[in-house]
């Protein structure tokens, strides 16, 4: 079985007062379709600069990035926002919601850049945010919803586009304990019932005790790399 996603020996620099500050060392991974894994690691870990990278958000400065069999490598920029649009849904600690605009019209968003007609987008909006127990709020603007119902939304804008990769980064770092609950409860549905491959940035372990795997970074190094035996099921 191929891998959905191989990294082979990836390193990150930045230039820095003269030198090359390294944030990744060689990172090599492969996830496969279907899986939930959670990537954590200590602030300045590099975490984030390797979810950056799996969702073609930035460039490694070397080493080699398969996703779905090609070489991320030799794309341009048009080929990478189409990956970025079809292919990957992003999910972030902020929502990134419009503030002056529906929830409907939030997460028909992404299928205005798709090119996608009126009637379609309305469909699998309205479809996308039942998936996420928003139906009945979808005309109501972000600040008329709590923070846990404007992640929903921010979740059904990633999936709306039938995205197979959702990348989420530190969702439930805004949310209270019970909301936090429920978004995790509800990435575990996409993973299950809707086949999403779920990749989770996170520094909270009951966070990540709702994946099947955990990968641990240190120093830009992968320090383990294990399935998740204390899972949380639902």
């Amino acid at each position: 079985m191929k891998p959905l996603i191989e990294l082979v020996n990836i390193h990150k620099s930045y230039p820095l007062d003269g030198f090359n500050l390294e944030i990744l060392k060689g990172i090599n991974l492969k996830i496969y379709s279907g899986e939930f894994v959670a990537i954590m690691g200590p602030s300045g870990s590099g975490k984030s600069t390797l979810m950056n990278i799996l969702g073609c958000l930035d460039a490694p400065t070397s080493g080699k990035y398969i996703l779905e069999g090609l070489n991320v490598e030799n794309m341009n920029s048009d080929e990478l926002a189409e990956i970025r649009n079809h292919k990957i849904g992003f999910v972030f600690q902020g929502f990134n919601l419009l503030s002056r605009t529906s929830a409907l019209e939030n997460v028909e968003l992404p299928m205005i850049y798709s090119g996608l007609d009126a009637k379609t987008r309305r469909r699998k909006s309205i479809n996308a945010l039942t998936n996420v127990g928003l139906k009945e709020r979808m005309h109501h603007l972000p600040n008329q919803l709590s923070g846990g119902q404007q992640q929903r939304v921010a979740i059904a804008r990633a999936i709306v586009n039938d995205a197979p990769i959702i990348f989420a980064d530190e969702p439930t770092g805004n949310l209270d304990t019970k909301m936090s609950i429920e978004i995790m409860e509800l990435f575990t549905h996409l993973n299950h019932d809707l086949n999403r491959t779920i990749i989770l940035v996170t520094h909270e372990e009951d966070i990540a005790s709702y994946a099947k795997r955990i990968i641990r970074i240190v120093d830009g190094e992968i320090n383990s790399d294990q399935p998740n035996k204390k899972r949380i099921l639902l």
